[in-house]
């Protein structure tokens, strides 16, 4: 069904998007009051694989906290990470953190595409929603709200992902894209796709492209875009140390700047029950108690993490050395709040606290 002559002419495309925008678009999010690139910058990396109901407190938290790119260059990793935690993709924080030195160096917040492509985590979409709508320069974006109703709208084969479809996508995005109202525009293509053709039970008749898209007009919406193959999962398993000592400190470890979690604290991690034990040995751990806490599973994008809580309590003080002391610190359990925590390590810690 998929065709290399799009459906509308761009002026009618935009006609439509426009006048809908218009009635129903939304103008009262956060991050469009006030707007600054800063603001706008913050927020469409946030907004990456993360739904809008779920990203505006925090970033009420984080531009709260780093109102403008010189406050967030100055901050701290750390800092910036706790800001962070529980949202998620960890290296959007660290490249924001990266970025925002660079930045503020410069005379100006940039505002070309090459300029904002050679910073860390901006790709082309992100760059363009800069661009259309902090500078209201013309810029094409594809996120996957604007994928999908292209996608649908055109009857374009195959998922988005694979270097043809994404070469098709950009074309009709940019074909689309209009000069004037740019920003509205931008706006009302990510709104439409997150609140009218949504991927699950599209509202077609509050859709203004219905009457030429070309997957209703096929009767096959929900085949569009379609799915990439899911690969199966592979699991990996690990246990997790909740080693607490008697000074009700909690020993965490920071891990290492690059990978899942990167630059978070989280729990020293074992490839069994046996290897944390005997680790607890070689270090001179005198084990007042443990248990063994269920079983649980975290799901990244590529695997299934099955991991086991080993809670420990031990009667060493705080001056015992244990494990690296560049990486390794006893924090205490009413600190546990304010570090940069994943989610699901947040959370195994509090159990753990009103477990002990």
């Amino acid at each position: 069904m998929s065709s290399s002559i799009p459906n509308l002419s761009p002026t009618v495309f935009q006609q439509h998007i426009l006048a809908w925008f218009d009635r129903c678009g939304r103008k009262d999010l956060p991050w469009q009051q006030n707007k600054t690139p800063y603001r706008v910058w913050i927020s469409e990396t946030m907004l990456q694989q993360t739904q809008v109901a779920t990203v505006i407190p925090y970033f009420q938290a984080f531009t709260e906290r780093f109102p403008d790119v010189e406050a967030l260059g100055e901050a701290s990793v750390d800092d910036v990470l706790l800001l962070w935690s529980g949202l998620g993709y960890y290296s959007r924080a660290r490249n924001l953190h990266k970025a925002a030195q660079r930045i503020a160096r410069m005379p100006s917040f940039p505002d070309t595409l090459e300029e904002l492509l050679q910073l860390p985590g901006i790709g082309r979409s992100t760059a363009g929603a800069i661009l259309s709508l902090a500078f209201h320069k013309s810029h094409p974006i594809l996120d996957g709200n604007v994928k999908r109703v292209l996608c649908r709208f055109e009857g374009v084969a195959g998922w988005p992902g694979q270097a043809a479809v994404d070469k098709q996508l950009w074309a009709l995005s940019s074909h689309y894209t209009p000069v004037d109202r740019v920003a509205d525009y931008t706006q009302a293509m990510m709104d439409l796709g997150a609140t009218v053709c949504t991927r699950n039970r599209p509202n077609c008749a509050a859709c203004p492209l219905a009457s030429d898209c070309a997957a209703r007009l096929a009767q096959r919406i929900s085949a569009y875009p379609e799915a990439k193959p899911r690969k199966v999962k592979p699991v990996k398993e690990s246990v997790f140390l909740i080693l607490s000592n008697g000074e009700n400190r909690i020993l965490l470890e920071k891990r290492p700047p690059a990978g899942i979690w990167g630059g978070l604290w989280s729990l020293p991690e074992f490839d069994s029950v046996d290897s944390a034990l005997n680790w607890c040995s070689e270090k001179k751990i005198g084990m007042v108690c443990r248990q063994l806490m269920p079983k649980r599973r975290h799901t990244f994008s590529h695997y299934h993490l099955d991991y086991q809580p080993l809670v420990v309590r031990t009667d060493a003080l705080l001056d015992d050395t244990v494990g690296e002391a560049d990486r390794s610190v006893w924090h205490k359990a009413e600190q546990i709040e304010g570090l940069g925590l994943a989610a699901p390590v947040k959370l195994l810690l509090q159990q753990a606290i009103q477990f002990n």
